[in-house]
């Protein structure tokens, strides 16, 4: 909960939280203007609605709630379903069945594309919503061996098990030839020192060990720097990258049934820049994150909640998952799915141990 939503919480008291937990509720599960008659049967409490207008009108000056028409109930505005989300939600656990289910089509003997397509899906299609997932750089996965093969004019084939389920391999030009023995000893160094660590934060230091200890680092080592630099240096095409699955189930959300309203959405989903840089912000963030209408720093998306999860491997962060849809969503049950599947998905891609 951040700093900004205390005060308001300290002003709420227990009724006025209900009601405005009811109201979310309400307005959630059909899509309508809440009004006190309807509100007063959802509460089942003691009251008059005379007292449920009078505690709806203080909500309605802080913010919390707005009438869109004049005669109309209440729904809940992006201020209220933030203090919803922050403090009065209660997150329910997924069915026993249901985890079971998702273990199974997320078990670990499948290759990276097939689970992160699995993972996707997985949530597009229990929330009913739009799935994304940024897909993990080469980079960001962990080093489980490599093997150095000599080629002719100078070049060398490198063969790199990552993830102990995806082999790569990279064909590279060196300054000399090097003989089999030269690079088996390289392989050995790298595999003994490097095991687990991700391919960036290999080659990241194997550079500064050369720069901080240049005098006296010997032929070989210089030798592992000139290879190990080339065969982990991000290439050209290893971009940031999303997918994105199931975004024509927002057509058959009322809020976004505007034609225009819902292009613009799409025109967002096929912006590359706008939506890496939101999936970036979420993988920093490195927990779950709620981002409600404007949020998310896109006009496009100011009916639109996203709910995102990292998912990882060894205990780094390689990525996110997460959905995107109406504001009036189940987001107990969203945030649960997005969650679950998260831990499974990095579950999956981390190696046996």
């Amino acid at each position: 909960m951040s700093d900004s939503h205390k005060p308001q919480i300290q002003v709420l008291n227990d009724r006025a939280r209900y009601l405005l937990k009811t109201l979310i509720d309400c307005y959630v599960s059909d899509g309508h203007p809440v009004g006190s008659r309807t509100l007063a049967e959802a509460a089942k409490l003691e009251i008059s609605t005379a007292t449920i207008r009078n505690v709806m009108a203080t909500l309605d000056h802080m913010g919390l709630v707005t009438s869109p028409h004049t005669s109309a109930g209440r729904i809940p505005t992006e201020k209220g379903l933030r203090l919803f989300v922050d403090s009065i939600l209660e997150v329910q656990p997924l069915e026993k069945s249901l985890l079971n289910k998702m273990k199974q089509l997320l078990h670990p003997d499948q290759d990276k594309e097939t689970l992160i397509n699995t993972a996707n899906s997985l949530i597009s299609n229990m929330t009913h919503m739009a799935g994304i997932i940024s897909i993990p750089k080469r980079g960001q996965l962990p080093l489980r061996h490599i093997e150095f093969l000599p080629l002719s004019d100078k070049r060398i084939l490198a063969i790199m098990v990552v993830n102990e389920k995806e082999v790569q391999n990279r064909v590279i030009h060196v300054e000399r030839e090097y003989t089999k023995d030269e690079l088996v000893k390289i392989a050995n160094y790298l595999n003994q020192n490097f095991t687990g660590r991700d391919i960036f934060s290999v080659r990241s230091e194997l550079i500064n060990e050369l720069q901080n200890a240049r005098s006296q680092v010997d032929d070989l080592m210089r030798a592992t720097v000139e290879i190990a630099d080339q065969v982990l240096r991000p290439s050209g095409e290893e971009q940031s990258d999303y997918r994105l699955q199931g975004k024509t189930n927002l057509i058959r959300f009322n809020e976004l049934e505007n034609t225009l309203k819902l292009q613009k959405i799409f025109n967002t989903f096929e912006n590359k820049r706008d939506m890496l840089s939101l999936l970036d912000r979420c993988i920093q963030a490195e927990d779950i994150q709620v981002f409600i209408g404007r949020e998310a720093g896109l006009e496009e998306f100011g009916d639109c909640s996203i709910i995102t999860a990292p998912y990882s491997v060894d205990g780094s962060t390689i990525g996110v998952l997460g959905v995107i849809g109406p504001t009036r969503m189940q987001y107990s049950n969203i945030i649960s799915v997005v969650d679950v599947t998260a831990r499974l998905l990095g579950s999956a891609l981390n190696p046996k141990i």
